[in-house]
């Protein structure tokens, strides 16, 4: 049998009719180192191969005529037109199919002879900084920089477990290589690497502009957007939604906002620059975003300097005074600093409880020297 994968079974079986030649040549003596010989030293040129790397294509009727020709000065008899014409060798293997899986097997096997010498050398892990052999370290591809497998194996599982799974950078400073998922996959355990190509790909999915997901919760299905499309249609439930606001689906109508959304869409916009600020207005509305900013400045200086009345949440601003408050409103009594609700009849003696939270705190935060200013203006008639 002669067996090879890197030549084609016509190839194969004019190297066994030449092998049979010489057998022939030697009068049947003892042949096996003389065939030895021939297959090392002469088989490339035999078949006109002139690199260690070179597949020649079977097809190449000039090829076939030149190894046809070789095959004759061996002294075949056979007049072949081409190769092609060659008679199959029950004895010429070939297990691949295609030059692409020769190219495979070729790098396939320079792969394993290559890590075959990585694993019998001896390397200074640069985080623990001790000397282990090849097989118990893993040097990262795009840098080659080496480390022990039981560090980077605790170091995947931390960035993992804190969902930095596009963060698996080399240990090494400012190194900006990245190990690949069949490095990880090698290395931490089954469920870990479960998590792990899940966020990947959730994270991967983010990055992508014309990818968004359902906004249904009992659905969450991946939706792809058509280039200059708002209008997205789940493939799982077939719901019809905006993908700016998420709501059913619109048409050229503005969109409806909800808070979280307008407050985020709000801070965008005010930092935008023109151009930015002109698509955000084509997308969402120029009075849309205008009333936004509007509201929620308002909203947040309420927030700041009003406090809602615990009766009817009206929103209280406290100029000056004392502690004790009325709402405008509903004319509750309330306690600026916490809020409760005060007796209508005796609103101070919250103040004067022992077991108040506020007691002997009814003018707790007054700046005395402003007041008196207050009333000065006003008698002056400033005010």
């Amino acid at each position: 049998m002669l067996e090879c994968n890197l030549v084609r079974p016509r190839q194969l079986s004019a190297l066994c009719s030449c092998l049979d030649r010489i057998w022939k040549d030697n009068g049947n003596c003892v042949i096996l180192f003389s065939w030895m010989q021939f297959l090392k030293e002469e088989t490339l040129s035999f078949l006109l191969i002139e690199s260690p790397l070179e597949i020649k294509n079977i097809e190449d009727k000039s090829e076939s005529t030149l190894v046809r020709k070789k095959h004759n000065e061996f002294g075949s008899e056979d007049k072949l037109k081409n190769l092609q014409d060659f008679p199959l060798d029950p004895r010429a293997i070939q297990d691949v199919e295609s030059c692409a899986c020769v190219l495979r097997e070729i790098l396939d096997f320079d792969q394993n002879q290559k890590q075959k010498v990585f694993n019998s050398k001896i390397f200074t892990c640069s985080v623990c900084f001790c000397e282990k052999l090849g097989i118990d370290c893993m040097d990262l591809k795009e840098c080659n920089h080496v480390y022990c497998k039981a560090c980077l194996k605790e170091y995947f599982e931390i960035q993992i477990r804190d969902g930095n799974v596009q963060c698996l950078n080399c240990p090494e400073p400012k190194c900006t290589s990245i190990a690949t998922p069949a490095q990880v996959k090698e290395l931490v355990y089954e469920e870990t690497f479960a998590r792990y190509d899940r966020l990947l790909l959730q994270s991967t999915l983010d990055l992508m502009t014309d990818v968004v997901y359902c906004p249904r919760t009992v659905c969450k299905s991946v939706v792809m957007l058509e280039p200059g499309n708002t209008m997205g249609v789940c493939p799982g439930c077939r719901y019809a939604f905006c993908a700016l606001c998420e709501m059913a689906y619109h048409g050229i109508s503005p969109c409806r906002l909800k808070a979280e959304k307008l407050s985020a869409l709000r801070d965008e916009y005010l930092k935008a620059d023109e151009s930015e600020k002109q698509r955000l207005e084509k997308s969402y509305g120029r009075r849309v975003l205008q009333k936004a900013v509007e509201e929620l400045c308002s909203q947040e200086w309420l927030d700041k300097n009003s406090k809602p009345c615990p009766r009817c949440g009206t929103n209280i601003q406290k100029v000056n005074g004392c502690n004790k408050m009325t709402c405008t409103g509903c004319k509750q009594h309330f306690c600026w600093l916490c809020i409760r609700p005060l007796s209508k009849i005796n609103p101070y003696s919250h103040f004067n409880d022992s077991s108040s939270p506020c007691f002997n705190e009814l003018f707790q935060g007054i700046d005395f020297e402003a007041e008196d200013d207050v009333l000065r203006d006003e008698d002056d008639g400033i005010v």
